[in-house]
């Protein structure tokens, strides 16, 4: 028996799921996709974060804040990496197998492909993408899955290349590791259908194995990755990132159920007071 009365409490949740492809090379370069140990590094070069006008010649605010901050980004290069993954060559076109995968899993998640790809820039504020901002495609609308409490949609699935991964922190900024940069990535968001922390354990499985069984995907831990999106009627929305475990899906749910209420509860008290 559940603790709470998730109806009553107007539980939604939600979640954005990122999956690895395991495809010969990474999106917009010929490089391959096996990751490397930082020790196998070769060289490495340091950039800084300059924030540029976006296509609308606008300066993203969060990018302009972080640039007033001192800090060097430094990263490890392999003897497979290339210009493109440096930032000083640009990109070639997109992947044609990881194209492939992405329409395959959109056709599984029952979605409807978009007539053309146009890939778009996600700013990046952090240094884990040497260009300063992720390569993103919409690659399909308006899918569904089914659960044990019912349908959960899915509104849309996204091609991606993945980010630098994070070494270690230094004295003046960041150290980054090049191997990961550029994989192949599908991100899923699902609609605000989920209304109970087993429905959202369940929606996870369904659209892992989904997943799984187009054989084309990298499996071990930092290979997938779920953000899941919670609220009650009188809380907030709050986005849980970079959960590992399917095993700890419900819980995470759960708690921040738990959390939310507590504060009503809090809240209430004082008004009352």
């Amino acid at each position: 028996m559940s603790e709470y009365d998730y109806e009553s409490l107007g539980l939604v949740a939600g979640l954005e799921i990122h999956q690895q492809l395991d495809t010969a090379e990474k999106l917009f370069c010929a490089c391959p996709t096996e990751r490397r140990e930082p020790e196998e590094s070769v060289r490495s070069f340091t950039r800084y974060l300059h924030p540029t006008k976006s296509e609308l010649g606008e300066i993203d605010d969060a990018a302009l804040e972080e640039s007033m901050v001192d800090r060097e980004f430094n990263y490890l290069a392999y003897d497979t990496t290339c210009l493109v993954e440096e930032d000083d060559e640009p990109p070639r076109r997109m992947d044609s197998e990881a194209l492939g995968v992405a329409l395959e899993i959109a056709q599984l998640l029952d979605m409807d492909p978009v007539d053309g790809v146009q890939v778009m820039r996600k700013i990046v504020i952090d240094g884990s993408n040497t260009s300063g901002f992720q390569r993103s495609a919409l690659i399909a609308r308006g899918g569904e899955i089914t659960t044990d409490a019912g349908p959960v949609s899915v509104e849309d699935l996204m091609l991606e290349e993945e980010s630098a991964q994070r070494v270690r922190e230094t004295e003046n900024g960041v150290e980054y590791s090049l191997d990961r940069l550029g994989i192949p990535l599908v991100e899923i968001g699902t609609g605000p259908d989920i209304r109970s922390p087993e429905q959202a354990r369940n929606a996870a499985e369904r659209i892992g194995m989904l997943l799984r069984s187009t054989g084309s995907v990298k499996r071990g831990l930092g290979t997938i990755r779920q953000d899941v999106n919670v609220s009650i009627a009188e809380g907030a929305r709050v986005e849980i990132k970079g959960v590992q475990s399917l095993d700890d899906i419900d819980d995470i749910v759960r708690n921040e159920v738990g959390r939310q209420g507590e504060l009503l509860e809090i809240a209430d008290e004082l008004h009352e007071r």
